[in-house]
């Protein structure tokens, strides 16, 4: 178990409080050359197909800025349509609850278990779940949990920690599923094949889908207009949690919700494509309420804030909450591929994790991940409801820089002091050419005879560890320039050769 972990009820959670920061839990990725090569072939993988998909659509800019604009609306309206999706769902048969934090959204789902005398649950996968740390909180209180997602299944029965939001368990490869597999269900002589390591978890879910009457499941969207749930996955694992159970209680996050059915068109289209780099999701399901002898005979909903509305109250920020958990961001992200996910400390990584954890958790903890990023923008290229990733990652370090400067005070602050002192010195043509030059003075005791920096004492000891600097050249652009008007210099190039050769 990585070290931004904590085994509660005999599985690793990840939760950001006890996280360390990024680049000290990323070191101990960076070590493991399995686990990278198992993250840089799946991203491959994802990336391939999904490039291919998007290429045979002449009007994927049209549909992302589509998918933009619904969610906007949605944001923008947000009460109303939770209002509407309430009373659609009450009036089809269904029971909606709100939870305004992590802790009201567990205890109601507890209760609702207690008034079913439920001893088990099936799950389908859902990352809201992790985010409370639902299943934890269960199997403490005496409640089996059961993950049916194939990625879920292989990180409960190995005690891991999901790294990616779509594919969980990308960083474990077919051999280690077997080992996996061969260890926790007892079967011997089972091989590494797909086929064969399939059949067993089919196996190992079959009695459990036929015996436990009452399933979890979270929603990829929240239909206002009709007041309907929809989920989409690729196994279909999750209908059978949707249509098996006695009970369904489905938790949600207040952003799920979209005005109308017919917006279904556009999401369904930008999500396959990003998150699989499929034209479509092998199985969509979509239920409102109860009907008499046909699935759930009784149906919840949890709609959780947990941090939400804090987000929405942001204008700029507020645009994290149209993610759609696609995961493209990651897949196109150049730190996630050598990092992979547990380095982030959450169940949401990659650069939505680093814009979306900081918020949710108020900024008190993981004020490492707004740094988490080269802000190279490739997440915000790839995103289909195009969140500007870098523009909230900005923001947000700034708001982490204040806050370390109230807590440090300013005069005590090194950031503010050093900025105090370039200013003045920038503000002054006499302090900066006197600080050229001592720079170059200084930083001549450093330079080696390529004309480069490789290592450098106390704080410019962070740069050198993981790059090289060049030197400062012999002449300014200023003296360069000074000298050229004179006529005593031919150029900048020829008056660093003769410096050299001095």
């Amino acid at each position: 178990m990585s070290a931004a972990g904590e085994q509660l009820g005999g599985r690793a959670i990840l939760d950001p409080a006890l996280a360390p920061p990024f680049p000290v839990a990323a070191l101990a990725v960076l070590r493991d050359p399995q686990l990278r090569k198992n993250v840089a072939h799946a991203i491959d993988v994802i990336q391939g197909k999904r490039a291919r998909l998007v290429a045979e659509k002449p009007d994927w800019q049209a549909l992302r800025a589509a998918a933009s604009w619904i969610k906007d609306e949605a944001l923008r309206n947000l009460g109303l349509y939770l209002e509407e999706f309430e009373a659609r769902c009450t009036a089809a048969g269904g029971v909606v609850h709100w939870a305004a934090d992590a802790a009201e959204a567990r205890r109601i789902i507890l209760d609702l278990l207690r008034e079913e005398k439920a001893s088990e649950v099936i799950k389908i996968k859902t990352m809201t779940s992790a985010e409370i740390q639902l299943n934890p909180f269960l199997e403490a209180a005496g409640i089996g949990v059961y993950e049916t997602d194939l990625a879920e299944i292989i990180l409960q029965l190995g005690e891991g920690e999901p790294s990616h939001i779509v594919v969980p368990a990308l960083h474990v490869n077919r051999s280690q599923v077997r080992e996996i597999f061969a260890r926790r269900m007892g079967i011997r002589d089972l091989p590494d094949d797909p086929q064969a390591l399939t059949a067993a978890a089919r196996q190992y879910l079959r009695g459990k889908f036929l015996r436990v009457p009452t399933a979890i499941s979270g929603a990829n969207f929240l239909i206002a207009e009709t007041g309907s749930v929809a989920v989409v996955e690729s196994e279909g694992n999750g209908r059978m949690c949707l249509t098996l159970p006695r009970t369904l209680i489905t938790l949600a996050g207040i952003e799920k919700v979209l005005p109308r059915f017919q917006d279904l068109e556009v999401m369904l289209q930008v999500l396959a494509r990003s998150a699989t780099g499929e034209r479509m999701n092998p199985y969509t399901s979509l239920w409102s309420g109860v009907t008499a002898g046909d699935g759930p005979e009784r149906f919840h909903v949890v709609l959780l804030d947990n941090g939400r509305t804090g987000i929405l109250a942001r204008e700029r920020e507020r645009q994290t909450l149209r993610c759609i958990r696609c995961a493209a961001c990651m897949n196109a992200c150049p730190v996630y591929r050598q990092t992979g996910g547990h380095a982030y400390g959450s169940v949401y990584p990659g650069p939505i994790g680093a814009i979306l954890t900081p918020q949710l958790e108020q900024l008190r903890h993981s004020q490492s991940l707004p740094y988490a990023s080269s802000l190279c923008g490739a997440c915000f290229e790839v995103c289909p409801v195009k969140i500007n990733i870098p523009e909230v990652l900005i923001d947000l370090r700034a708001q982490v820089t204040d806050r370390q400067r109230r807590r440090a005070g300013r005069f005590f602050d090194p950031l503010y002091l050093g900025l105090r002192a370039a200013n003045l010195i920038f503000a002054r043509a006499w302090l900066f050419h006197g600080a050229q030059w001592m720079g170059r003075m200084g930083l001549r005791l450093f330079t080696r005879k390529d004309g480069w920096i490789h290592a450098l004492p106390g704080v410019g000891g962070k740069w050198t560890e993981t790059r090289d600097l060049r030197g400062l050249p012999q002449q300014t652009f200023h003296e360069w320039w000074a000298a050229r008007k004179t006529g005593t210099e031919g150029t900048r190039e020829q008056g660093n050769k003769r410096a050299e050769a001095k």
